[in-house]
């Protein structure tokens, strides 16, 4: 099985050559030129999430699609960046798997840990932000997350990392706990901001910008 995999991907590798050299269109793009591209392929995965039954498969195939759409572009700026000299993609599964086994301790353990003592929840979340902090060189946890994301994705990893750290915001209390009642109440806040003329999205950016550096000081 794995070596089948393994033989999978070389085919598109070998077929990603094959268009660097010989497709004009495949030839001259670039890191930059791509964005666009891997950003819609991105959301095409998501919807095809959104349309998938897990219970009775229906949707895999539309999902399989979607995924390898998103697979050429690894591939693709894999390839570019190797024309450059920079990395293959390789180096890339590499980076990848050597990351995980680190940031994996409760799987993994070093000489110096159990594995008992690493497979507390809690731990583990709060071990895996830790390592993750110490290898990108970073003062906050909270600088890993992307600026570009929608405000609202933005600050359910804000709170997500807060809370790893212990740091928790008192929740509005909704009835009943389901996502139908938080969905009219989220959709309600978005009226009374359009009523009121406030920008639901920016007046959300800043107030977790806020959030983010009152927790910084708490780290």
């Amino acid at each position: 099985m794995a070596d089948q995999r393994t033989e999978s991907l070389g085919k598109l590798v070998v077929l990603m050559d094959k268009l660097r050299s010989e497709c004009p269109w495949d030839a001259k793009q670039t890191h930059t030129s791509l964005r666009p591209h891997l950003l819609e392929e991105t959301y095409e995965v998501l919807e095809a999430l959104d349309y998938l039954d897990e219970e009775t498969g229906k949707g895999t195939e539309h999902l399989k699609e979607e995924l390898g759409d998103l697979l050429l572009h690894i591939v693709f700026h894999s390839r570019i960046a190797e024309d450059r000299g920079h990395f293959d993609l390789e180096d890339v599964a590499n980076e990848i798997t050597e990351k995980l086994v680190r940031r994996h301790p409760h799987v993994f353990p070093t000489e110096s840990e159990s594995e008992e003592e690493t497979k507390d929840m809690e731990q583990m979340a709060s071990t895996w932000e830790s390592i993750k902090k110490k290898e990108k060189n970073r003062s906050s946890v909270f600088e890993g997350i992307p600026k570009t994301l929608p405000a609202l994705s933005r600050a359910s990893k804000v709170l997500r990392k807060a809370s790893a750290l212990g740091i928790n915001q008192i929740p509005v209390e909704i009835e009943p706990k389901n996502e139908e009642a938080f969905g009219e109440v989220l959709l309600g806040l978005v009226e009374w901001a359009r009523i009121n003329e406030i920008d639901p999205e920016e007046t959300l950016r800043v107030a977790v910008e806020q959030y983010a550096e009152k927790a910084k000081e708490l780290e």
